[in-house]
């Protein structure tokens, strides 16, 4: 299942259940917290909370969702950031979303919104959260099957390692490109020239047609020795929706799902480009888009969690889903 960045109110988001950065007592506090008591219903949550509280930091319990969307909130005691104690501040922060995603598991949730927890008030640095939040959530998605958001209310939220937006930055500067809306939709038929449409011999093209989309990944899949499932939780896409394209039948996924499939075989450019070119796409140099995918393959860099925050970081659409 995915792991997704949205940048989104998490008290309006519709899913099984929105995680509160909370404080050990379940008081209602300021920011994440306080705005999921409000939207909540402030007494009825308060109420709630009272009856669990307290917690210890690291750990996760759970109420209804009241008011909101969502069904659930899992309330979740992060760290308060102490410099000195580097390594015991992330084993609690890990601890933490270890304890929102066990709760999760253990009530047969399917979905999951997180904050960026611990980076408000509790001083935790953004970037050395995120990294922290994306192993946790990515080491439990390897046995588990959710869907999982990390949600930032604006841009200035979210902050990725600054090497990996340097060194982005760097390779697009040294080649042209324009900022252009990014469509995925293969060309229409009524788009191609028609100096390209098919000649009067039109059954022997239709009869020596080349290797279909799901069949080049199958044969990828094994020439790659992986197995679907391997293949899908690094590709950050949906066990249903890989069954979808695993079995064809003239289904065709936009280019985000394909070239998160490149990421997860690990295929290098040529072999990235002639599958995209199965199912009728190929990169653009002037696509912002297509230009970070393919500079992390050139590079040999596939940990799709590290690709999609530079997407995410410039508003493209992420790999996977």
């Amino acid at each position: 299942m995915p792991l997704l960045f949205v940048k989104e109110d998490i008290t309006k988001m519709k899913v099984d259940a929105i995680v509160n950065a909370a404080n050990t007592e379940l008081h209602m506090g300021s920011g994440v917290c306080g705005a999921i008591f409000h939207a909540a219903g402030e007494e009825k949550m308060t109420e709630a909370c009272q009856k669990l509280s307290p917690i210890r930091t690291g750990e996760a319990v759970m109420t209804d969702g009241f008011a909101l969307p969502a069904g659930h909130v899992i309330h979740a005691a992060g760290p308060v950031y102490q410099e000195r104690e580097l390594a015991e501040s992330a084993l609690l922060l890990t601890k933490t979303y270890q304890s929102a995603l066990a709760l999760a598991a253990e009530h047969r949730l399917k979905s999951v919104a997180f904050p960026l927890i611990s980076a408000g008030i509790y001083g935790y640095p953004k970037d050395e959260a995120l990294s922290l939040a994306v192993w946790a959530i990515r080491h439990f998605l390897e046995d588990h099957e959710m869907d999982v958001y990390l949600a930032f209310p604006d841009k200035s939220a979210f902050v990725p390692e600054e090497y990996l937006v340097r060194d982005v930055e760097e390779y697009m500067a040294e080649g042209a490109y324009e900022s252009v809306p990014v469509l995925y939709d293969a060309m229409p038929e009524r788009a191609v020239p028609k100096a390209l449409k098919m000649p009067a011999g039109l059954d022997h093209w239709v009869h020596h047609l080349d290797e279909p989309f799901n069949e080049a990944l199958l044969r990828l899949i094994d020439d790659k020795g992986m197995t679907d499932t391997e293949v899908y939780k690094k590709a950050n896409i949906d066990r249903r929706h890989f069954s979808k394209i695993r079995t064809g039948k003239g289904y065709i996924p936009k280019k985000p799902a394909i070239l998160a499939l490149a990421i997860a075989l690990e295929l290098d450019l040529d072999e990235a480009e002639d599958l995209l070119a199965k199912a009728g796409y190929a990169f653009s140099p002037s696509r912002k888009f297509d230009v970070i995918v393919q500079y992390f393959i050139i590079k040999g860099q596939y940990d799709i969690d590290e690709i999609n925050e530079v997407l995410f970081h410039y508003d493209q659409p992420l790999l996977g889903g």
